[in-house]
């Protein structure tokens, strides 16, 4: 099944953790989707990631705008891989189906939650047992002191 990482976000903001992870994703050859809860929250990680970075930038779309099979990341809101993706970054919201068959195209998901936001740590525990109950070789992440991931269970 699909390798599925949960990534427990307690000192630094998804902001702040999402561009450098899509750049590891590319590095490996991986094409990446970003789903989101919002139109809002798209259209804010469009712009950061054409701006978090004062000498470079990462190429992407989002869903519905241009060729999606030219664009290495899209983010969409919904519950499709335009793109082709291997990687399915989850921000704010989850992948939908646990058990889809979609899912299982995939090489990873990354659940990344706010661990100071409540709903969304409920919402990360639910997500936890669904994906286990689909069979996910689930990992959970947590940051350190150093601002490091390190892998917890």
């Amino acid at each position: 099944m699909t390798e599925t990482l949960f990534y427990h976000l307690e000192r630094r903001s998804l902001e702040d953790v999402l561009p450098g992870l899509l750049e590891k994703s590319l590095a490996r050859g991986w094409r990446a989707l970003v789903k989101t809860d919002s139109a809002e929250r798209a259209e804010a990680l469009d712009d950061l990631l054409w701006t978090y970075d004062d000498e470079s930038f990462l190429a992407h779309a989002q869903a519905g705008d241009g060729d999606a099979a030219r664009q290495p990341v899209i983010i969409s809101t919904l519950d499709d891989n335009p793109n082709g993706a291997q990687i399915l970054f989850c921000a704010a919201t989850g992948p939908g189906d646990w058990a889809s068959a979609q899912l299982s195209t995939l090489a990873r998901v990354v659940m990344l939650f706010d661990g100071r936001d409540p709903a969304l740590l409920d919402q990360a525990r639910t997500a936890w047992k669904n994906a286990k109950a689909a069979g996910h070789d689930v990992t959970y992440w947590k940051e350190s002191p150093s601002g490091k991931f390190e892998k917890q269970a």
